[in-house]
């Protein structure tokens, strides 16, 4: 998953990612289309977590 291949089931990822951690707003979850990286980005820095830790957890869902 180098490019967050999430486009056409992101809105049901996206609830279950706000469910899992409250604190990440919808300006957080923000996909725009080729700025994958800066959404891991955002969800990394909110969380805490490494690059790789977050797109582990994304898989997981």
């Amino acid at each position: 998953m180098d490019k967050l291949e999430i486009k056409g089931n992101w809105n049901e990822l996206k609830g279950k990612i706000k469910q899992a951690h409250a604190d990440l707003t919808d300006d957080d979850l923000q996909h725009e289309e080729g700025k994958d990286d800066e959404l891991l980005g955002r969800i990394q820095k909110r969380l805490g977590k490494t690059r790789d830790e977050v797109v582990t957890w994304i898989k997981s869902l």
